[in-house]
């Protein structure tokens, strides 16, 4: 713990400047989306979905099924070159819109870190006030009793 004996108005400026600093941070996380930002969260959540591995998975399934069937028959020359093309282009798209999610999601929980931080900052030079506090009722007490005796 930190032994500096900071005066009650020094604190109270520390406290206030912090309570200031929690409300921006505060604005910032409650900010709203943009449609662009919102289009991202909702196709990241997709895209990490169940649902959305299983239709791929089976999408992948036909695609490679009639392939198969349509290399044997002559269908098409270059056998799954299509398949990795879409496969390709759907990972090129999917990559920076997750990575935008998740850069959001980042600044949202610095932000969340850094106003519990602050709070825990404003306890701690609370639990220092009222230990100053607490020894000087113990001082006094002490004189009292030296005092009666």
């Amino acid at each position: 713990m930190n032994n500096k004996k900071l005066p009650k108005e020094k604190i109270e400026k520390l406290k206030e400047k912090q309570e200031e600093e929690a409300k921006v941070i505060a604005q910032i996380i409650r900010k709203p989306k943009t449609l662009g930002q919102k289009s991202a969260d909702w196709m990241t959540k997709w895209v990490g979905s169940w649902t959305f591995i299983i239709l791929l998975a089976v999408y992948i399934t036909i695609w490679i099924t009639g392939n198969v069937f349509g290399f044997l028959y002559q269908w098409d020359p270059w056998p799954f070159i299509i398949l990795n093309l879409t496969l390709s282009c759907l990972a090129a798209v999917q990559a920076p819109i997750i990575l935008m999610s998740q850069n959001r999601q980042e600044l949202r929980d610095r932000c969340k870190a850094e106003i519990d931080f602050r709070v825990n900052k404003k306890a701690e030079l609370e639990i220092e006030d009222m230990q100053k506090d607490l020894e000087e009722i113990k001082r006094m007490i002490k004189e009292i009793g030296e005092n009666k005796k």
